[in-house]
């Protein structure tokens, strides 16, 4: 239902990456924000197409990727990268979806700032609630999920 009366993407104080990642780090558990490097974060998405959907955003507020310096082009690749290993460890997905919908036509809920999607997929996951019903069915709580990976990340990547 939350997704459904949701304004996606729409904050009245501005976007919402950028929002979340000027909040201090004790709210990032409430903002599904997992880790903050130097230049871009990871950060669950609110609305996921599956238990797991992660984001890698940068600070750097543009909805043009070859705006992105370098140092930040590079580390969010970094970050992508060490998606993959979180999320075998803590969901044992069999397979992933990485891609980023470069404006709104591409289907970017959130055009006017540039982030990488990591969806992890089952076999499976893919059934009638989807196809007749238009919606998802995801088996845990966002804040398990959250609970999950940080405790992989705090074990794994320090504080």
């Amino acid at each position: 239902m939350e997704y459904l009366t949701a304004d996606k993407g729409k904050d009245e104080g501005g976007c919402i990456f950028c929002a979340y990642a000027a909040a201090p780090p004790e709210q990032d558990r409430g903002h599904l924000l997992l880790w903050r490097g130097a230049h871009a974060f990871i950060i669950m998405n609110l609305y996921p197409y599956n238990n797991g959907h992660l984001m890698v955003v940068p600070y750097q507020h543009t909805a043009d990727l070859t705006a992105l310096d370098p140092e930040t082009n590079a580390e969010m690749m970094v970050l992508l990268q060490r998606c993959i290993p979180l999320l075998k460890a803590a969901m044992n997905p069999h397979g992933y979806n990485i891609g980023m919908n470069l404006g709104a036509v591409a289907g970017a809920g959130i055009a006017d700032h540039v982030h990488m999607h990591i969806v992890p997929r089952w076999g499976g996951d893919t059934n009638f609630m989807s196809v007749v019903g238009q919606t998802r069915v995801l088996p845990e709580l966002l804040s398990t999920t959250y609970d999950k990976l940080r405790a992989y990340i705090d074990q794994t990547w320090g504080k």
